[in-house]
């Protein structure tokens, strides 16, 4: 099967101001590097996600002021930004995944990759933050469950936390998160001893990593402790929060992961289990090594499909 490529041009549309790192130059980037796949790919255009699938995650307070600063075009705190489109590109971007998992279920593909934007996995339930307005992967997540996915794993390889993400399903063990990023960097969560809470304790895993580990500390955790982490919870759907600003290159954080590291991290996961596989953009801030990091993300994940 093809892999599902999902993407709107609303999403340029998402105006965050002039020298703001979270940019549609990010998806302009994206789309020329993916220039030579483009025939091999199932192309498909998000639904936007309804009322009631964004309530599934958030509060209806929340939804409504993210709402209204897109039409005020007012920002919601220094790092995020509304404008005019800002609320229409979220509604699409939180349907990528609705649309993604429609896919799965219609057998058109098992894999897919939503390039959207605003991101999503710092967006908690009540609040927009660092550049995120709606919880893409989250939304995916409480869909996939209403269509028979009753155990999703999240992967965040993106190299912030996904505070957002951590707190939504901090208490429920039918959810597991699996995060490694940069530590101490924004948002200051994600230490080795938040596990979740309550029905969820053991049910959160991160691997916190000091500026500089590079591909070296990276990959043991997805050669050794994902497989560990599959195996345990015996998930139903993967979906990924893929963040490319863990690259060398990038200017908003020092992971200095290479892209053929993001290749091997990309090769585990679709190595970790035969249940389908979502990839969601999420950070990633210099223009070249977004594209190209992508690219080989795609790449990888149509080698796995001819399989």
């Amino acid at each position: 099967m093809a892999v599902a490529f999902i993407y709107d041009d609303i999403f340029l549309e998402h105006d965050t101001g002039a020298y703001h790192p979270e940019s549609a130059d990010r998806l302009r980037s994206i789309i020329r590097y993916l220039e030579p796949l483009r025939d091999g790919l199932l192309w498909l255009t998000p639904q936007s996600a309804s009322y009631e699938q964004l309530c599934s995650v958030h509060s209806p307070e929340h939804i409504v002021r993210v709402e209204h600063a897109s039409m005020n075009q007012r920002e919601i705190d220094a790092d995020t930004q509304a404008s005019e489109h800002s609320y229409d590109a979220a509604l699409k971007a939180a349907g990528a995944g609705i649309t993604a998992v429609d896919t799965i279920m219609s057998e058109q593909a098992s894999t897919a990759f939503a390039a959207i934007r605003p991101p999503g996995h710092h967006a908690t339930k009540n609040q927009a933050m660092g550049f995120c307005l709606f919880n893409t992967v989250a939304i995916a997540a409480r869909y996939a469950q209403t269509k028979g996915f009753e155990k999703v794993l999240i992967i965040d390889f993106d190299v912030h936390h996904g505070n957002g993400t951590q707190d939504i399903f901090y208490d429920d063990e039918t959810v597991f998160y699996f995060s490694t990023h940069q530590y101490p960097a924004y948002p200051g969560s994600g230490s080795a001893h938040e596990t979740g809470s309550r029905d969820g304790e053991g049910y959160t895993r991160n691997f916190p990593l000091a500026p500089g580990s590079g591909d070296e500390m990276l990959l043991p955790i997805y050669e050794e402790a994902l497989p560990e982490t599959v195996r345990a919870f015996q998930p139903d759907i993967i979906l990924v929060s893929a963040g490319y600003d863990l690259h060398q290159a990038d200017p908003l954080a020092q992971l200095n992961v290479t892209t053929e590291g993001i290749g091997d991290i990309v090769s585990a996961i679709m190595e970790s289990s035969l249940v389908p596989k979502l990839f969601f953009l999420e950070g990633g801030y210099d223009l070249d090594a977004l594209g190209q990091s992508v690219a080989k993300t795609v790449e990888i994940m149509r080698q796995y499909e001819e399989q």
